[in-house]
């Protein structure tokens, strides 16, 4: 049985609880009695098959008062068809009285189960409702049960593919193997963003473009300003800001945050899959306008299951002083509906602090102090205000509800189970070692902090700290139980070069999945690795890079690699744990527009399924831009180009790279200051038969067109460019038709378009293929064969589908009619007798006067 059906049946018992409790008062009395008691087992599926999961349920046939009583020490006896027993348990059951256990039979045949309840007494956490503290709860066993397993499995239910044709949200929530393709960005992807982006596994492989908005008036100015392009926002003044993906809504703000509230500013909410506007906005604090304008600082997806209700919550979060690149963190969590930007509650003094996200989406925030020696963590669904109610004992404790309230998210409450600190949100504090100084540099829930230390002589005035001849690293433990114990605290002498020279060494990168803490060291430009398990150094220095990577220096892990780029426009790749460069990719410059490299400067800015995205970016870009900057996919294993687009989708220093969600990138373009998104896009395919009834042995010929029908190909300009609808092209030629198709660049050469393979059912009910063509830069295909059988056909065009489209087919009928049997040749008629005699003796005639003319030359001659 499947694990799902186990969850369903949890479900229902907790419903069953929460009923239970709503219907019998807590009316709880003192006294001696005893009560009989009726064990009860079952299971779900029955009968089931060998080797499958069956569900049983165990319990006793009394609720208890409040949700987090049970009665205790039930267990099942298990006689198998060979004979044998076993016993299952103990086991605790939930205050309906009952539990779940999953049990996999290993034999076929004829399974006998039997609970037994033992006798216990109530106390007041354990008491049934309207009866006494302190009756006896006797001893009772269930009928006996018999499980039917058969060698045969029964049928689940089965999981669905991943899509395999252009989709949109919502997603029906059955088809939960679509999980993967459809994650969510929420924290923005600016300085030190998070490169890691799960739940995008069918990231794009191509260029292609599934829409377009204007973000601003963007692109050439044009006219008697000649090539100058409009300002981008780079420095400081960055634009695409805070951008966020949450359950395939894209938000970003429309402007800069220059002016304040002085001059008009919103934000902007976008259906990822079709380009649609859904809303514009500007935010306010309590979604008052005349308290201060809000920015989206971050997205949550948020998890509650409890005995009353399960099920996400989505939100969007914007801080009260939230903003330009400078500001400071807020203190107020404001949130509202990412769907309909409606305010939905405020959370007054937010703690600080980097926002990890629990199992369940809550955020989780550790506060580490290193000056008092102790460390608390906050966790986000322990903030009870925000609950129905805040008496544990009571069915108001299992609803989410912060609708409409303004909460002290770290507000004196009671002790309660989620808070036994009597605060908000906090569920422990403990102490840690004395000793340790620094800073935290990763967080990974239940298992570890890691931080570090270094002794050193200054600030560097270019960034980094000069002078360091020794590094420590540190690490706390965060396993329920083990909380604040120190794991390790290793420290490593710096090589002569850093202490005696003037060298500026950085942190790099830090991730405990990866298992490595990196430091930089410009003027060097090498690098150093130490283990997250132990603290001990592990690799490196490295041999120096290109010596241009002293400049704009920037970096990140995942997949156990390490990626380290600067301005020199390479980038290496490291194994995280031994430093081992496994690849470089250098970013070609073919028209020697950068005028310090070879190579463009690129920063990792997305990894996801398998691919690391890179764009061009430039801390004050001088005006005209470089042309042709590129966006680069390339293959984590081995370096690999998967695609590359020169200017289609340049990048920005200071306002919002891209991002990605639902497998969907999203990203303003500097060039034209519009924003795309880049994705897979539905394809359209049409055939026809000009003449679709021939005679048997005719050739017939057929044709249509595949065309892309991606959101963005209805603005009227394109159809007006195309008024046949957009060619679909090949992967290969891709970047070269997006640039003419949406940016208005002169049409490629060359083009290519789809393979469309062409096929029949024919009058006998038989399917076959009958030839393969590929379409042109028109999106025209065309294709001739020969019917084999006279009759009726159905004719299909496919197009398979590629990196950039999704398939599409089409069909048309076809009738092939019997051909006419050749006309035999006529009979010709005999001659009458009396032609025959005269045709006989004419020639015999003819005959002998020839031979006596022969005879008289040859007496003549003798004379």
């Amino acid at each position: 049985m499947t694990k799902n059906k186990n969850t369903a049946i949890a479900v229902s018992v907790f419903l069953i609880a929460a009923m239970a409790i709503a219907l019998f008062p807590l009316n709880v009395v003192t006294g001696q009695e005893t009560r009989v008691t009726y064990a009860y087992i079952g299971a779900t599926p029955n009968p089931v098959g060998v080797g499958q999961e069956t569900l049983l349920h165990i319990g006793m046939m009394q609720q208890l008062s409040v949700t987090q009583q049970g009665w205790d020490g039930l267990t099942v006896t298990v006689k198998h068809p060979d004979g044998s027993t076993e016993t299952l348990g103990p086991f605790r059951t939930d205050s309906t009285g009952g539990t779940g256990y999953s049990f996999v039979p290993q034999q076929e045949g004829e399974y006998i189960l039997q609970t037994h309840f033992p006798e216990q007494v109530t106390t007041a956490n354990k008491v049934p409702p309207s009866t006494a503290v302190g009756t006896i709860m006797l001893e009772s066993y269930s009928p006996e049960l018999t499980l039917v397993v058969q060698a045969e499995p029964i049928p689940v239910y089965q999981e669905h593919p991943l899509p395999t044709e252009y989709w949109t949200r919502p997603i029906d929530s059955q088809l939960r193997g679509w999980a993967p393709v459809a994650g969510s960005r929420l924290e923005p992807n600016g300085f030190g963003g998070e490169l890691m982006n799960p739940g995008n596994d069918d990231a794009p492989e191509t260029a292609h473009i599934l829409w377009r908005h204007p973000l601003v008036l963007g692109g050439l100015a044009g006219g008697d300003l000649g090539d100058a392009g409009t300002y981008t926002g780079d420095a400081y003044e960055g634009k695409f800001t805070n951008s966020l993906i949450i359950q395939g809504i894209l938000i970003y703000q429309k402007f800069d945050t220059i002016g304040g509230t002085n001059v008009p500013n919103w934000h902007v909410g976008v259906d990822l899959h079709t380009g649609e506007i859904l809303w514009e906005k500007e935010f306010y604090a309590y979604d008052d306008p005349t308290d201060s304008r809000l920015y989206p600082s971050f997205g949550q997806i948020f998890y509650w299951d409890s005995f009353n209700a399960h099920g996400t919550h989505a939100y969007l979060v914007c801080t009260s002083s939230a903003g330009g690149f400078f500001a400071p963190t807020g203190a107020a969590w404001h949130f509202f509906d990412p769907l309909t930007a409606r305010y939905l509650f405020t959370w007054e003094n937010a703690p600080s602090g980097t926002r990890n996200r629990g199992p369940h989406g809550e955020i989780i925030i550790y506060n580490v102090n290193l000056g008092a020696d102790t460390m608390r963590m906050w966790n986000s669904s322990a903030v009870i205000d925000a609950y129905w109610g805040t008496t544990p004992n009571s069915p108001v404790w299992g609803s989410w509800r912060p609708q409409g309230k303004v909460t002290n998210a770290q507000g004196s409450v009671a002790v309660t189970p989620a808070t036994p600190l009597g605060l908000n949100g906090y569920q422990w504090e403990v102490s840690i070692p004395a000793d340790l100084t620094g800073s935290v540099v990763d967080y990974k829930i239940d298992d570890r902090i890691v931080g570090y230390d270094w002794e050193a002589e200054t600030s560097s005035p270019f960034g980094g700290t000069m002078g360091v001849t020794e590094i420590t690293i540190w690490g706390i433990s965060l396993k329920p139980g083990n909380e604040g114990n120190l794991l390790f605290k290793e420290t490593w002498n710096a090589p002569s070069t850093w202490a005696d020279g003037d060298v500026s060494n950085s942190l790099a990168a830090a991730s405990i999945d990866d298992g490595a803490i990196v430091f930089w060291a410009k003027e060097l430009r090498h690098l150093v690795g130490f283990s997250t398990e132990t603290g001990k150094h592990i690799w490196g220095p490295t041999e120096s890079t290109n010596y241009l990577d002293y400049l704009g220096h920037q970096s990140g892990m995942a997949y156990g690699r390490y990626f380290s780029q600067g301005m020199s426009g390479i980038l290496y790749c490291y194994n995280a744990t031994t430093g081992d460069l496994m690849w470089t990719y250098e970013a070609d410059d073919p028209y020697n527009q950068v005028l310090w490299s070879n190579q463009w400067h690129i920063r990792p800015i997305i990894i996801a399924d398998g691919k690391l995205y890179m764009g061009t970016t430039e801390h004050s870009p001088v005006d005209p831009l470089t042309r042709g900057g590129p966006f680069v996919a390339v293959d984590i294993e081995t370096g690999e180009e998967v695609f590359r687009a020169d200017g289609l989708f340049r990048q920005t220093e200071w306002g919002g790279r891209a991002i990605i969600g639902d497998s969907i990138i999203a990203t303003m373009d500097t060039y034209d200051l519009q924003v795309y998104g880049v994705g897979k896009g539905p394809s359209a395919t049409k055939v026809s038969i000009s003449s679709d009834i021939v005679t048997e042995g005719d050739s017939v010929m057929v044709k249509g067109h595949v065309t892309d029908i991606s959101p963005g190909t209805e603005e009227y300009g394109l159809r007006a460019r195309f008024p046949d609808g957009v060619p679909a092209i090949c992967d290969d030629n891709m970047t070269e038709w997006m640039l003419y198709v949406y940016k208005q660049f002169e049409r490629p050469a060359d083009m290519i378009g789809v393979d469309v393979t062409i096929s029949v059912l024919d009058p006998n009910n038989n399917f076959y293929e009958v030839g393969t063509t590929t379409s042109d830069e028109s999106g025209f295909y065309r294709l001739m064969f020969e019917p084999l059988v006279p009759g009726e056909y159905t004719v299909y065009a496919w197009f398979g589908g590629s990196n950039a489209y999704y398939p599409s087919f089409s069909e048309t009928a076809l009738g092939v009619l019997q051909a006419s049997p050749p006309t035999a040749p006529p009979t010709p008629t005999p001659a009458p007798m009396t032609d025959t005699y005269v045709l006989g003796l004419g020639l015999a005639s003819l005959i002998a006067i020839v031979v006596i003319g022969l005879l008289v030359i040859l007496m003549l001659r003798k004379r």
